[in-house]
């Protein structure tokens, strides 16, 4: 099932005013407050220019009066320049914290209202949902305070260009002028800086995974015993030696760039400097004049190399927050139905009519015409080989995809009109590839019914249906002891209570009293439910599941049929087919498939278990 990959983002403007529109909605009075500084820091400049030449002007003509009143007015600007930055960055700190919490939400509330799973396989979605996640406050201030600033650098080079053409239209020009080539080169580099982090995503996540492996907990034994650790750092360096030979590439780019345009910059500064001296010795300027002409042409060139540089930053900024617009514009993955149709508790069963299913046009059939019946409080056991098609048909039935044909009803009614969301709170489902969350065994257990995440009862209870009660209780802490060494406080880092770290078989079971959180639930679907439990663990599992199981609607998969014999429908996939369907005696005495795997399984455990089959 092919993924669209998100069109580029090409509305600047929209996205400038979407960005506005989040800034002022995470807080209009830090937004003024802003706007505020911002156009008394534009001015600032010049008014220094101004001050410093009647200070320079007076003392040169011996009005000691006017240069002393220039100068406290030049004491009063100073002053306010001090403060000015630092209430700025005050305010942009707080813009950028409110901005960030508000970006992120907008942005995971839209992760979440993806449906399916197939966007999360797609490695081009992936690269820009990356690129989405780094559009937080900080690196859309150039588009925030950064717009204000250049709002701040217009005033300023607005105010002392005023001043320059009062002494020199021609050197206004030339100035300006200068600036050009220096904003073309900088918006140039913004747009090849953004596509060399998208074009070496898959080499930082490559890169990531390595180093994941290498630190993991998890692959650690794996890597110590068969001496991986080498191997992954070489692949690790690999993939940052890519990483920073794109990086080394766009800076030699940079470097060739500014030092051209600082030597025009240095150039015109010389000039302007030597007309100015050469004007003051003819009497066409006045010691204040060239005081101010030096003064205003620096700050002219700070001013536009401020805006050059803000307008190329915000240009970056803007394909960021593209790709979190992009993101965020994406509709549900799964074609929503117009109008859900009402889903009511599960009456008749559940109907798979020849579903067929393949995760991308480029790959194999999994499922080819698979149809069954999973009748109201029926066990149904579904088996076979490894790729068989079992795992993808449990997603199918949550609906994390849709077929590419056929159709899957709940009493009737297609699932696909149905809202996923409602269709998957009737369920308790077990994976086979369960998460084991870095939380507190209560809460581990409590998310699978996290609107009784805080009902002890109810998680003690479901813990000792799963037969883990006990040893959660033992903890040091109970059921409230984290299960990770990821996460402590920094007094606790030496304390060895403050987490542990439970046995595949514990995890095991806390993952199955997940489920049983959703005891109340229309369908029961357990994925190969003692995987991680040892043969003794194992009976007493399932002899709890058999109990649990009874008079409920239900689909054990299990590669052990041994453990499915009891069902009241056994399924047995082959090659994405349904070979064969029955009780269990039905396909002993049928002596197919399901025979055959049952005596091979069964010729392990000696004679007499096959001779029981027999």
């Amino acid at each position: 099932m092919p993924v669209t990959e998100p069109a580029s983002p090409q509305r600047p403007l929209h996205e400038l005013a979407g960005v506005w529109r989040t800034a002022w909605q995470a807080g209009p009075w830090l937004t003024v407050a802003q706007m505020v500084t911002t156009v008394a820091s534009g001015l600032l400049p010049a008014t220094t220019v101004w001050l410093t030449k009647l200070v320079v002007d007076g003392l040169a003509a011996g009005r000691v009066e006017a240069a002393v009143g220039a100068g406290v007015g030049l004491a009063g600007a100073g002053l306010v320049a001090a403060v000015l930055p630092q209430l700025a960055g005050y305010l942009q700190g707080e813009q950028q914290r409110r901005m960030d919490r508000l970006m992120q939400d907008q942005l995971y509330t839209a992760v979440n209202s993806f449906q399916g799973l197939s966007r999360f396989e797609n490695p081009r979605f992936l690269d820009r949902l990356r690129m989405a996640t780094e559009a937080t406050g900080p690196a859309l201030s150039p588009l925030t305070s950064g717009l204000l600033g250049i709002g701040r650098d217009v005033i300023t080079l607005l105010s002392l260009l005023g001043t320059l053409y009062f002494l020199s239209p021609v050197m206004t020009a030339v100035v300006v002028g200068a600036a050009v080539p220096a904003l073309l080169a900088e918006i140039s580099l913004a747009r090849q800086r953004v596509g060399m982090y998208l074009g070496l995503s898959a080499a930082m996540r490559r890169q990531a995974f390595y180093s994941q492996l290498i630190t993991d907990v998890g692959a650690a034994q794996e890597v110590r015993l068969f001496g991986l650790g080498d191997f992954f750092k070489g692949r690790l360096l690999r993939g940052l030696r890519e990483v920073q030979d794109g990086e080394r590439r766009l800076d030699r780019k940079v470097l060739r760039s500014q030092s051209l345009l600082a030597l025009l910059s240095a150039v015109v500064s010389g000039l302007g400097l030597v007309w100015a001296v050469h004007s003051a010795t003819t009497g066409r300027l006045t010691l204040g004049d060239v005081t101010a002409f030096v003064v205003a042409v620096a700050g002219i060139q700070g001013s536009l190399m401020g805006l050059v540089n803000g307008i190329a930053s915000g240009h970056e900024a803007l394909l960021m927050v593209g790709h979190h617009s992009a993101v965020r514009r994406l509709g549900d993955d799964l074609p929503p139905a117009r109008r859900p149709a009402q889903l009511l508790p599960l009456r008749h069963g559940i109907e798979v009519r020849d579903v067929w299913f393949r995760y991308h046009d480029d790959h194999p059939w999994i499922l080819r015409g698979v149809s069954l019946t999973i009748s109201q409080g029926q066990a149904v056991a579904l088996v076979g080989l490894n790729g068989a098609g079992k795992s993808t048909l449990v997603k199918l039935l949550c609906r994390f995809y849709d077929p590419n044909h056929g159709v899957i009803r709940w009493d009737g009614v297609d699932i696909r009109d149905l809202d996923p969301a409602q269709l998957r709170r009737r369920m308790g489902v077990l994976f086979q590839d369960f998460v084991s969350y870095d939380l507190s065994a209560a809460e581990n257990i409590g998310v699978g019914d996290v609107d009784a995440i805080a009902d002890r009862r109810r998680i003690e209870e479901a813990a000792g249906a799963a037969g883990i009660h006990t040893n959660l209780a033992a903890l040091p802490r109970g059921y409230d002891t984290l299960l990770s060494r990821l996460f402590y406080l920094e007094e606790e880092k030496d304390d060895p209570d403050t987490g542990v770290v439970l046995s595949g078989g514990q995890w095991q079971r806390l993952a199955l009293s997940r489920t049983f959180m959703r005891d109340t639930r229309d369908l029961l679907i357990l994925d190969e439910p003692s995987a991680g439990l040892d043969a003794k663990a194992e009976h007493e599992i399932h002899q709890r599941l058999r109990t649990h199981r009874a008079g409920r609607t239900s689909l054990l998969i299990s590669h052990r049929l041994g453990t499915v014999r009891d069902a009241d429908v056994i399924v047995v996939l082959d090659g994405g087919l349904v070979a064969e369907q029955g009780s269990h005696d039905e396909l002993i005495a049928l002596d197919g498939r399901y025979a055959q795997l049952f005596r091979t399984q069964a010729s392990g455990y000696g004679a007499t278990a096959v001779e029981e089959i027999r």
